[in-house]
């Protein structure tokens, strides 16, 4: 059975991100702030999780095709981790990874820097003699060339300019529930949006 699990840390500005979680029908988990890894791994092991899919909180135009089709390699048993990062090809702000806990239990136990620890995944992809890795590209997902290949378009949330594009999406696309990632690509290709965030410099891992 699937199940949602918001992994958030202990610290009291993540009350609310607890509060908001629990009342949409979320499991919560709450854990080291600087320990990523250490938070993810116990809020998979504590649901009993098989296969996590991951997706962080700075990507609220995330995709539903793009979830399946990046989570099917690994619920085949293709892959032990598959994303749509290994070699870029969507949107920054439309990440998702997904991987066995099998395989992240390794992770868990052999990631020892503080890079590992803080951001997660990164040990899967230097280390890919030890994984099976599978990368999902964008037209896997969509046929038409507009979303394809689109690494050049910035619709993630760290910044205050990523704040502002975000925002003029979600006042002026229609949408019911989950924003279609297709009509803001349009809406961000119709108005010139990414002139708003070009300036932002992604941080590094």
């Amino acid at each position: 059975m699937d199940e949602v699990v918001v992994a958030t840390s202990t610290e009291n500005r993540d009350d609310i991100v607890s509060r908001y979680g629990s009342r949409s029908g979320a499991t919560v988990y709450r854990g080291s702030e600087s320990n990523v890894l250490s938070r993810v791994f116990q809020a998979a092991d504590q649901v009993d999780a098989d296969v996590v899919v991951r997706i962080t909180g700075d990507c609220p135009l995330i995709d539903p095709e793009t979830l399946t089709e990046v989570t099917r390699p690994v619920l085949s048993g293709e892959a032990d981790y598959a994303a749509n990062i290994l070699e870029r090809t969507f949107p920054r702000g439309l990440d998702v990874e997904a991987f066995t806990l099998e395989s992240f239990e390794r992770v868990y136990e052999e990631a020892t820097d503080s890079h590992h620890r803080e951001h997660v995944t990164p040990y899967y992809r230097e280390n890919p003699d030890e994984f099976d890795l599978v990368n999902v590209a964008s037209d896997e997902v969509f046929d038409d060339p507009q979303f394809q290949d689109r690494s050049d378009l910035r619709l993630t949330l760290d910044e205050a300019d990523d704040y502002e594009v975000l925002r003029e999406i979600y006042e002026n696309v229609d949408y019911d529930g989950i924003l279609p990632v297709r009509n803001a690509i349009r809406y961000v290709d119709e108005h010139n949006l990414m002139s708003l965030n070009e300036s932002v410099q992604q941080k590094e891992v």
